[in-house]
């Protein structure tokens, strides 16, 4: 009987530590706490600060924000594609609607894609070159008046 609770014991602790806000989603935001750069957002005399996860390489690009369920209101993803190019982006088994700033290598943004549907398969196109995307969470830009031609400040862009 000891034996068969101790394993039934192991057995939930394993399947706690699995599922969002168990004990193994405690230590995900740490890591991804290590891995923050600041960002700001210039917009008119509004600077608008933000806290992002850099994707520099093709693996972290293709998993982005996929499978996350939440994301604070500071918080973002940017994607650095390595060059200037046209790129298209898209929100399969991403959950949270959000606002994509395409972004040209000298910082400004080019195009806003306002509060992408959840899981969608279709494209988002950049409409030209563009150095990264920024993701942030549908309805930011519209809620702090950022719009094309605003400055995005990061190690990333170069003017």
């Amino acid at each position: 009987m000891t034996a068969i609770r101790a394993a039934l014991t192991a057995l939930a602790l394993t399947l706690f530590a699995a599922v969002p806000g168990g004990a193994g989603a405690q230590a995900q935001p740490a890591a991804q706490e290590a891995a923050l750069e600041s960002l700001v957002i210039v917009s008119g005399a509004k600077r608008n600060a933000f806290q992002v996860e850099v994707m520099r390489n093709p693996e972290q690009r293709a998993k982005g924000l996929m499978f996350r369920r939440y994301m604070p209101p500071d918080r973002g993803m940017l994607f650095d594609f390595g060059a200037s190019e046209p790129v298209a982006m898209w929100m399969q088994n991403t959950y949270i609607p959000l606002d994509m700033l395409f972004i040209r290598k000298d910082g400004t943004i080019a195009r806003i894609a306002e509060n992408t549907e959840p899981l969608s398969t279709r494209t988002i196109p950049s409409g030209e070159p563009v150095l990264s995307v920024l993701e942030i969470n549908g309805g930011v830009a519209r809620q702090l008046g950022i719009k094309p031609g605003d400055m995005v400040e990061h190690s990333l862009f170069k003017r």
